[in-house]
C-alpha cells in the first residue's frame, strides 16, 4: 500500500520500521526540531532520526493541516499516525482510501488522551493494550479495527510498559492494513459511555503525598519513571524517587517518617515503603542503602 506515516514520539518507531519493508512510504510527517537541553539546543524527534536512516522523506510542518494539498499530489491510500501531537482536520482525514489509522496504546474506550501508559499504571491497571482505530475529529474516538490486550506487572514501570507495547504495534499495524485491503476488517464504534481519559501528565502530580496508602505511592513511582519521575523532599532538596516496593507496616509514627534507616523505609498512610532507586538534585541515581549512608538519614527523619 502507498503509506504516509505520521508519528514524533519513539512509541511508533519499530512501527516505522515494519512498515518500511513491507508498504511503499511515500512520507514520513513528523514534529519540527525543538529546543532540548540544559544547552537548548534543536533536537530531532525520535521518529526524524529513524526516517532519515531508513533514508525516508521527511516533513515538519507547524501544522500538519496546511499541508493538505500537497498531501493530496502524494496519493496515499492509507495514513498511519502514531503518537504525532497534533490534531488533523475532516479534509485531511478524507485523503486517503482507506482513511488515517491510528495505533494507540491502550484499550479503547479505556485512557483516551496524551499518556495512556502513565495513566494505566497510577491507576492500577492489571493489562492493558493497543488498539488500531479509525481517526475522527474527536480524540481517540474513532471506529476500532483491531485491538491486543497486554498485561501489566509490578515489574513494570511507564519505561518497560511503552516499550513492550511499541514492539508489538508493528504486527498489529500490519494485520490491520492487509484486513482493510482484503476487506476483511469491519469497524466497530466505540462505547463512549466507557471512554476515561489520560491526560498529560504534569510536573506536580509527581509530589509524593505520604498520607496516600503505600500500594498507590508504588504505582505513582512506576507510572512516572523515568520521566517526570515522582519525588519528595530532603531538608528542602528535592529526590526523585524511581523504584520502591511495598512493605506491611502497624506502625504508629506519621506518615512520612523513616521508620527503618537501614532500608529507607518510609511510613505511608497504610503499610510503608521502601525506597530502593533514588536520585537527590544534582547527583546521579543511587540506591536507597547508598543514599542513606552517604547523607547520614536517621531513624524518624521526616520526607515531604
Amino acid at each position: 500500500m502507498r503509506v504516509i506515516f505520521v508519528g514524533t514520539a519513539p512509541l511508533g518507531i519499530p512501527t516505522l520500521y515494519a512498515l518500511a519493508q513491507k508498504h511503499e512510504i511515500l512520507a514520513v510527517f513528523t514534529q519540527p526540531d525543538r529546543p532540548a537541553g540544559r544547552g537548548l539546543k534543536l533536537r530531532p524527534p525520535p521518529v526524524k532520526v529513524a526516517a532519515q536512516a531508513l533514508k525516508l522523506p521527511v516533513y515538519q510542518p507547524d501544522k500538519i493541516n496546511r499541508e493538505i494539498e500537497f498531501i493530496k499530489t502524494l496519493n496515499p491510500e492509507v495514513i498511519v499516525v502514531i503518537a504525532f501531537g497534533q490534531f488533523l482536520s475532516k479534509k485531511l482525514l478524507g485523503i486517503p482510501r482507506y482513511g488515517c489509522i491510528n495505533l494507540h496504546a491502550s484499550l479503547l474506550p479505556k485512557y483516551r488522551g496524551a499518556a495512556p501508559i502513565p495513566w494505566a499504571i497510577l491507576n492500577d491497571e492489571r493489562e492493558t493494550g493497543l488498539t488500531t482505530f479509525l481517526l475522527n475529529e474527536e480524540m481517540d474516538a474513532g471506529d476500532i479495527l483491531l485491538q491486543e490486550k497486554v498485561p501489566i506487572s509490578d515489574d513494570d514501570t511507564a519505561g518497560t510498559l511503552h516499550d513492550r507495547l511499541a514492539q508489538r504495534g508493528p504486527e498489529l499495524m500490519l494485520r490491520t492494513l492487509e484486513g482493510l485491503e482484503k476487506g476483511t476488517l469491519t469497524p466497530r464504534p466505540q462505547d463512549h459511555a466507557q471512554a476515561t481519559f489520560a491526560p498529560k501528565i504534569e510536573d506536580a502530580l509527581g509530589q509524593i503525598d505520604w498520607t496516600q496508602p503505600a500500594r498507590k505511592i508504588f504505582n505513582l513511582i512506576r507510572g512516572l519513571n523515568p520521566s517526570p519521575g515522582a519525588y519528595t523532599f530532603w531538608e528542602g532538596q528535592r529526590v526523585k524517587i524511581y523504584a520502591s516496593r511495598t512493605v506491611p507496616s502497624d506502625s504508629i509514627f506519621e506518615p512520612g517518617r523513616v521508620i527503618d534507616p537501614e532500608r529507607l523505609l518510609v511510613r505511608c498512610g497504610e503499610d510503608a515503603l521502601e525506597l530502593t532507586e533514588v536520585q537527590p538534585a544534582g547527583k546521579r541515581r543511587m540506591s536507597g542503602r547508598d543514599f542513606v549512608n552517604g547523607y547520614k538519614i536517621k531513624f524518624g527523619v521526616k520526607l515531604g
